[in-house]
């Protein structure tokens, strides 16, 4: 909604300078530029939102739908602000390419540009623009060079600003700024000749000018209707589907044609046709026949063309904002896991557009009420909603009893009845909405505003719609959650809980499962103390992510076990297990390195099968990967040859064993990501290896897909000969390494 205020020439509000002169900046940059629309967006830190402070070319309905953006939305705005650099979109294919969940919510086709307001490392918002169609061109350097000014001048009226100790807020609506009027029609008597009806709409969507007809045949008087929008003068125009037809044709700038039908049942054919300044309507009733029912009570097939196929217009119209939150929340939460993911979502993309000061989702959990995620209340008040027995009679609870939600415009009944609670005061107004999946209620969305809130029935609609795509996607995380703690559990059944303590030896392990998979892996470490200070480190990875592969990987590294324990040479150790691996007659290989570490000896025995080769960091910060002779896969071949190198171990070295999940990356060489492992590792301080474990899965983790479907296993093998008894150097004190820290197991 347009703020009333007393407006310069340029059609701008007075008041604040610094606001006004970002209100001129934007009205000259969309213009010069070329665009249709333009809007400003700026932070609001404490809530982690970007909020539209002025729109220039889009109605005020159509600007409060995309008012408020969270700033970790994967949006263009956002994504400006986040990377502090602009982001071109050509068209609508290229925005479902980056930004599937926008495309989906808004299915324009518009070229648009996202450029961040930043100066001197700080940034307070940004500035987007749209034209209408494709640019696939894309923007002239000129068109760049001007852009980037415009936005520059409007950083730096914010920096001057917060350095006056005045700093622009957004408003809590968007500034619509008025365009510039067209000229008066001089050809008003000639179209009021015509049946149809003609009405002239500006960029705001408000009749400026409309014929007798029009007036007619949208029920109302022509005086009363100029200066409104189509779906205030009628309201059986809001129905989204009516909606999204100006959207479309404003956003599109193209003719863009509807049919609706009036409640006494005439059904009414508009074509919406834009241009830069405004759209022209065209009202044509539809011929008396199409108006009735055939022999079947069935409408026309002529009706059926371009139109709703609904018989009745919704009884409780629905804003066009519902659509957009429905379906932006659906995208994100389609994403979402498992129940943590799900409660993030909701926390940092849905509760700043819903406008919510706080946002609470709470379920039922052996007969209390547990809160699962929130943001937004006063501590006290979270802690209330937390715990709460089944059997008291608080709000939340009654909501999940009955499954009716319940809305309360100020907080006065509750102050009445939780008047000793902390927090409630701070909070004016609440929602209650039952989160129920085929018939049973197993939880409460609560929302709070920080001001009173008259909860239309439209806003109630939404807000039970939005609740019921919760429900749903909550009680798939939740699934998702029990199955993934039962395949963990069975993974970490077979993993060793802990590894033997050998003299002279420090170790350090981790395992980091794959990031979305559900199923169980198969990779897997272990360290066999063979008690003359010697030990076999092994490391592999079954193929594949199931049941089968983890139940595969518990049999190989038994029998790993049992046959180094003979005191087989390695190659033997890996042959042995090859064979039973075809005895075992299964689909599934198996990459292995075995590596007999040889203390006292100051050597190491490594025979591989397929694996990644391992890494020897030497004292001295050097690091080299090691070239083991190369073996088959196990479960490849009945007679593979394997064999054995023995590669000298110096003191204080570090052998690195991996499985791949920890280096191979889409579209990179592997024999390069090994390097850049073993780069790190060189430049890696010394001290406690558990620290060094974490430091390099971290780093693995930030540089693996979001998507990675490979577990991660890492195992750290130190020597030092002075830990081991007889070898012949100074001993350290028990249970110390040469530096003075004890040794990791």
């Amino acid at each position: 909604m347009a703020v009333d205020h007393d407006r310069n020439e340029a059609g701008v509000a007075t008041g604040d300078d610094a606001e006004r002169r970002l209100d001129l900046l934007l009205d000259d940059v969309t213009r010069t530029a070329g665009a249709h629309i333009g809007q400003t967006y700026l932070q609001v830190p404490e809530r982690h939102v970007l909020q539209m402070t002025t729109s220039i070319g889009a109605p005020d309905r159509l600007a409060q739908s995309w008012s408020r953006i969270a700033l970790a939305a994967p949006a263009p705005v956002p994504e400006a602000v986040r990377s502090r650099s602009p982001v071109w979109i050509a068209d609508r294919q290229e925005l479902a390419r980056g930004f599937p969940r926008v495309a989906l919510a808004f299915p324009y086709t518009v070229a648009m540009y996202a450029v961040p307001l930043a100066t001197d490392g700080d940034c307070w918002g940004a500035l987007l623009l749209m034209w209408p169609g494709s640019r696939r061109e894309g923007l002239s350097a000129a068109e760049l060079r001007r852009i980037g000014a415009a936005a520059d001048r409007m950083a730096q009226v914010l920096r001057d600003a917060t350095a006056r100790r005045r700093p622009v807020r957004p408003r809590e609506e968007p500034l619509v700024l008025d365009p510039k009027p067209r000229e008066p029609v001089p050809v008003a008597a000639l179209v009021d000749r015509f049946s149809d009806g003609f009405a002239e709409l500006d960029r705001r969507g408000r009749m400026t000018f409309l014929t007798e007809r029009a007036a007619h045949l949208l029920g109302g008087d022509r005086a009363e209707l100029t200066g409104t929008d189509p779906w205030d003068a009628a309201a059986w125009l809001r129905d989204p589907a009516y909606e999204n037809a100006f959207t479309s044709a404003l956003v599109n700038r193209q003719p863009t044609a509807v049919t609706a039908r009036r409640p006494d049942g005439v059904w009414l054919s508009l074509l919406l046709c834009p241009d830069a300044t405004g759209i022209s309507l065209r009202i044509r009733p539809e011929d008396s026949g199409e108006n009735e029912r055939d022999s079947r009570g069935e409408m026309p097939r002529s009706v059926h063309r371009g139109v709703r196929a609904e018989e009745e217009v919704l009884s409780t119209p629905v804003r066009a904002g519902t659509l957009f939150h429905l379906l932006h929340l659906a995208a994100a939460l389609t994403e979402a896991a498992g129940v943590g993911e799900v409660a993030e979502a909701l926390m940092e993309q849905m509760r700043p557009g819903l406008g919510a000061q706080g946002l609470a989702l709470t379920v039922v959990d052996e007969g209390r009420l547990r809160v699962i995620g929130s943001r937004g209340f006063p501590p006290g008040m979270t802690e209330y909603f937390s715990g709460r027995l089944t059997a008291t009679r608080t709000e939340g609870v009654r909501t999940v009893e009955t499954g009716v939600p319940r809305f309360h415009r100020t907080n006065a009944a509750l102050l009445g009845s939780y008047s000793r609670d902390q927090g409630f005061d701070a909070v004016k107004a609440f929602a209650f909405l039952p989160l129920t999946v085929s018939g049973r209620t197993f939880g409460c969305l609560i929302l709070g505003y920080d001001r009173q809130r008259p909860f239309t029935q439209d806003e109630r609609a939404e807000l039970v719609s939005l609740a019921g795509v919760i429900a749903q996607a909550l009680e798939r995380a939740r699934l998702h959650d029990v199955n993934a703690q039962v395949a963990r559990g069975l993974q970490e059944g077979l993993l060793p809980r802990c590894l033997p303590h050998v003299p002279g030896v420090e170790v350090a392990a981790r395992y980091l499962p794959a990031t979305h998979a559900l199923d169980v892996g198969g990779d897997f470490y272990d360290l066999i103390d063979f008690a003359d200070h010697s030990a076999a480190a092994v490391i592999g990875d079954v193929q594949g992510h199931s049941v089968q592969a983890a139940a595969l990987m518990g049999q190989i590294r038994t029998a790993m076990h049992s046959y180094a324990r003979t005191g087989a040479p390695p190659e033997e150790v890996l042959a042995a297990t090859n064979q039973l691996l075809l005895e075992l007659d299964s689909d599934l290989l198996c990459s292995c390195l075995y590596a007999h570490v040889d203390v006292p000896g100051r050597r190491v025995l490594l025979a591989s099968a397929g694996h990644p080769p391992p890494i020897l960091r030497h004292h001295a910060h050097r690091a080299e990967v090691l070239d083991p002779p190369p073996g088959l896969l196990l479960g490849v071949d009945e007679d593979p040859c394997f064999q054995t190198a023995d590669i000298p171990l110096p003191r204080g070295a570090l052998l690195a064993l991996y499985t791949d999940g920890l280096v191979e990356r889409p579209g990179k060489d592997i024999g390069d990501s090994i390097g850049l492992l073993a780069d790190q590792f060189a430049e890696a301080h010394d001290g406690r290896l558990d620290l060094l474990a974490d430091e390099v899965v971290a780093h693995a983790q930030k540089t693996a897909d979001q998507d990675s479907s490979d577990d991660m296993a890492l195992l750290l093998v130190r020597c030092d000969v002075a830990g081991c008894e007889g070898a012949g150097a100074d001993p350290a004190r028990p249970g110390e390494s040469e530096h003075g820290l004890p040794p990791t197991r």
